[in-house]
């Protein structure tokens, strides 16, 4: 059914399911077992300036379902193996501070390579990975600029940690963790390259070529999901630049900064969203596409999806 269609339908639809909704005194959902852990992409945060959440009003979200979410904030400038080793330690806090046996994983964009590092070293401490918009097989962007800077004594590279320093009192301004910080490591990390190296060492759930993965790996269930438009709403402020930074990929369906090839990964849930690589996290304050899915509907559906599997 084409975008404008499901629309139509929603609004048709609106007064039944108000009706439907209210005062039936519906059962309450089924909790899921396991607490969520949300993990932020590149140059993300818990919160920006301690006014706008990074994964906005989607924690609210989750919680109406029934579920526990703990929001995590690592470097805002680093490789996946340093952060993933941060997020891992605050994964073992939340699992010693809430007794549970083990936690669900959700991230966005480089976080979503975050989470596997953190279930390939801890796999049983993981019910499920999900990786939203993720860039399994790298980023063009970071692939342009990591072609000048292999070389650590190159003078790309040397600019490069120099403006990373330079954006040391950005970030920690922001509200995002700076320590550590290394541009030239997560620009490298972020490349086909630097992301090939690491799916040789955390493969599950990858698919080969522009496929579905492998949906359960040693017990461990994988999902993703994906937008492939760079320009949505505009109302949003963001919506140029997202249309700026997709022309590195041209031809290839992508969400500004991620191609839907490169997202793929586990139970495929959508990778043909209206939505922009801010609009999965349902930023700037909620304004994309008046023709799909609330991006929180998303996170409340996934929660319900591994509440009915028992997990």
């Amino acid at each position: 059914m084409k975008p404008i269609q499901r629309s139509l339908l929603a609004l048709a639809l609106a007064p039944l399911l108000l009706a439907g909704n209210c005062g039936g005194g519906g059962d309450d959902p089924t909790p899921p077992q396991y607490p969520f852990v949300l993990a932020h992409g590149f140059l993300g945060a818990e919160t920006y300036v301690e006014l706008l959440d990074y994964w906005f009003g989607i924690p609210a979200a989750m919680e109406d379902e029934g579920a526990e979410v703990f929001v995590t904030q690592v470097s805002a400038i680093n490789d996946s193996y340093t952060r993933g080793a941060q997020l891992q330690a605050q994964v073992e806090n939340i699992i010693a501070q809430t007794g549970a046996a083990k936690v669900h994983l959700i991230g966005h964009s480089q976080g979503g390579l975050d989470v596997r590092y953190v279930a390939g070293m801890r796999p049983d401490l993981v019910a499920s990975v999900t990786a939203i918009a993720t860039p399994h097989k790298g980023a063009g962007a970071a692939e342009f600029l990591a072609d000048g800077i292999e070389d650590d004594g190159s003078f790309l590279s040397t600019l490069i940690n120099f403006f990373g320093g330079l954006l040391v009192p950005v970030v920690e301004l922001l509200g995002g963790s700076a320590d550590p910080l290394d541009a030239r490591s997560a620009l490298l990390m972020l490349s086909p390259q630097g992301v090939a190296a690491f799916n040789t060492t955390f493969p599950d759930g990858l698919p080969a070529g522009c496929h579905p993965g492998a949906s359960v790996v040693s017990g461990i269930r994988y999902y993703s999901w994906t937008g492939a438009v760079t320009t949505t709403n505009i109302l949003d402020i963001t919506d140029p630049l997202m249309g700026i930074a997709g022309l590195f990929y041209l031809l290839e369906p992508n969400d500004g900064l991620v191609t839907v090839c490169s997202a793929q990964f586990g139970d495929v849930i959508a990778d043909d969203l209206i939505m922009n690589h801010l609009d999965e996290i349902n930023q700037i304050l909620g304004i994309g596409s008046l023709f799909e899915v609330d991006p929180r509907t998303l996170f409340s559906d996934h929660v319900r999806r591994l509440a009915d599997l028992g997990l």
